[in-house]
């Protein structure tokens, strides 16, 4: 028979180090946590609010450059007072909402922690593409889409909603592979701007669109 102590001996034990790392992580997360209960119970809208990747929701954060290039595109393509829809890419809102003056930006999107932006926040998921708010139809100037998983049956049901919202401009990110679907469903075409993320990517990852969104970036 195994005695109490003889058990505890057997159990891992994490390096001070390791310790020391686990539990910073799990005080910025509680901290995190604390900040976001705060700001929602408040109704107040924090742009900066830190957010991590949820890799189980397929989400790869953008690097720094390619939030400003797609920022910068967004505003050049859109009126002073447009309307601008993020449909599964929650990672532009915080900066292009800092940025955008007297433009309205709406971010649908299934993670229900970006419900902590109050009423830009729309909850969304792609399986039900048309299960948006009906007065939205063509309302937005541009729409941004960056579908969470490379499958026909994402990309297709993404683009209803896509097509439902946009008056006419779309941009489009999402993998090489999914190019002719893309084309298809969108009528989109590669750019040349190329987006980044801050986690490597280990599918080729590209822009689209139905306009020339090259030339807004050097505007």
């Amino acid at each position: 028979m195994t005695t109490m102590s003889d058990s505890d001996d057997d159990q891992p034990q994490l390096s001070s180090s390791t310790l020391a790392a686990l539990q910073e992580f799990l005080k910025e997360k509680e901290e995190r946590e604390n900040l976001l209960k705060r700001i929602s119970e408040e109704d107040r809208i924090l742009p900066d609010t830190p957010f991590d990747e949820d890799w189980q929701l397929s989400q790869f954060w953008y690097n720094d450059d390619t939030i400003e290039t797609f920022v910068r595109g967004a505003l050049n393509s859109t009126p002073a007072k447009g309307k601008i829809a993020l449909v599964s890419c929650p990672t532009l809102y915080s900066k292009l909402k800092k940025e955008c003056g007297e433009r309205q930006v709406t971010l649908f999107e299934y993670d229900s922690r970006f419900k902590i932006f109050g009423k830009d926040f729309i909850q969304y998921d792609y399986k039900f593409p048309l299960d948006v708010p009906r007065d939205m139809s063509s309302q937005f100037d541009l729409v941004i889409a960056d579908p969470p998983f490379l499958s026909e049956e994402c990309l297709t049901k993404t683009a209803v909603t896509v097509k439902f919202l946009t008056k006419k401009n779309i941009v489009l990110c999402t993998g090489a592979v999914m190019a002719e679907l893309a084309e298809r469903l969108l009528d989109v075409r590669k750019c040349d701007f190329i987006p980044g993320h801050k986690n490597n990517l280990a599918n080729e990852f590209y822009c689209y669109s139905n306009f020339d969104f090259d030339k807004t970036l050097k505007e």
